[in-house]
């Protein structure tokens, strides 16, 4: 899935086409294991658009990226609160509503969220939750919430996200505080929980959780819905549990940085995928929850039953919103943590 492609274009005017390449060029920075190759290769022949589609595996690596070189994507992939942050560093162009006549495909309770409330700046490509994956077949304790997860007879039989805050917040749910309430007396708090977690954890991979459980090296998983949906649909052996405890909705989106060279090409891509037949092909691939309601009657009855792509309502889910330069006291946290393992 992944294509780590670098193609050399002179510059162009906003949307205009280089002559002497014959067509538009259109650099996507977007997750791991989330744009289908078959939606990429149907956008050139359809548009003769190239997609250069290079791949990271948290926020924090794309803010990283874009401080360090904005100019270089034309079209990224941020969840909420990175969206909340670009948007108030000013790092995002204002979409061209002219250009979308797809958006409204999009569900009303999709649009003007917490991260963008004038929905300038962002379009909504898939939202999921981080909850807990069972093999029952190999694991007859039942399982409910994170205390049931990590404990010692499980040691070296558990994957997790390698995300640094979702981990921290995990933690903080199991002492009642809020994914958002990060402060140096609450990191404290929940230290010695994330110590004693990080020596039970087999594997950190957020691209692809799922590979672990299904080749059989671990049994439980704290991973992306969608993972969850793909292992569930391969076999139902695979449950996927919300924790009691509570769970982290994300909401990932479609945003233009401000120094895209290519913004027309940006927004001729996101009205693409916005069309119900593509961004079926997304849920066929990645089995999110898809905000495209138009597209989600083209789904199967068997594809919306899938407990981790459209989970019962009810849940308790909480969204990550910006905690400034506690971010940067997580990281720290965790790194001085997994050193000592």
């Amino acid at each position: 899935m992944k294509r780590f492609i670098t193609l050399f274009i002179a510059a162009l005017a906003l949307g205009g086409v280089d002559p002497a390449q014959g067509e538009e060029s259109l650099d996507l920075f977007g997750w791991s294991e989330y744009v289908p190759q078959k939606v990429l290769d149907g956008f050139k022949r359809e548009t003769g658009i190239e997609v250069n589609y290079e791949t990271y595996a948290s926020n924090e690596e794309l803010l990283s990226k874009l401080l360090a070189g904005g100019g270089a994507y034309d079209l990224i992939q941020p969840s909420d609160y990175a969206a909340e942050v670009m948007i108030r560093q000013k790092m995002l162009a204002p979409l061209d509503f002219g250009q979308l006549p797809n958006l409204g495909n999009i569900g009303t309770q999709y649009r003007h969220l917490p991260h963008d409330l004038e929905g300038l700046y962002t379009v909504t490509y898939m939202t999921g939750t981080v909850g807990i994956v069972v093999n029952t077949a190999a694991v007859k304790d039942p399982i409910r919430g994170f205390r049931d997860v990590f404990q010692s007879k499980f040691k070296d039989r558990i994957v997790v996200l390698n995300d640094n805050r979702e981990i921290v917040t995990w933690a903080l749910y199991t002492q009642g505080i809020s994914a958002n309430a990060v402060s140096r007396e609450n990191l404290e708090q929940v230290r010695p929980i994330v110590a004693k977690w990080i020596q039970l954890i087999k594997v950190f991979d957020s691209d692809s959780p799922k590979t672990a459980l299904l080749n059989g090296d671990v049994d439980l998983g704290v991973v992306w819905s969608g993972e969850a949906a793909i292992l569930w649909r391969t076999d139902h052996k695979y449950h996927y549990v919300l924790p009691a405890e509570g769970a982290a909705q994300f909401v990932d989106v479609l945003a233009i940085p401000v120094a895209a060279k290519h913004k027309g090409a940006a927004h001729k891509f996101i009205n693409y995928i916005l069309r119900p037949d593509v961004s079926k092909l997304i849920s066929d691939e990645f089995p999110y929850t898809n905000p495209n309601l138009a597209a989600r009657r083209l789904l199967t009855p068997e594809q919306l039953a899938n407990p981790a792509s459209y989970p019962p309502e009810g849940a308790k889910l909480e969204t990550f919103h910006d905690i400034g330069r506690r971010a940067a006291d997580i990281d720290r946290l965790m790194t001085d943590l997994k050193s000592g393992r």
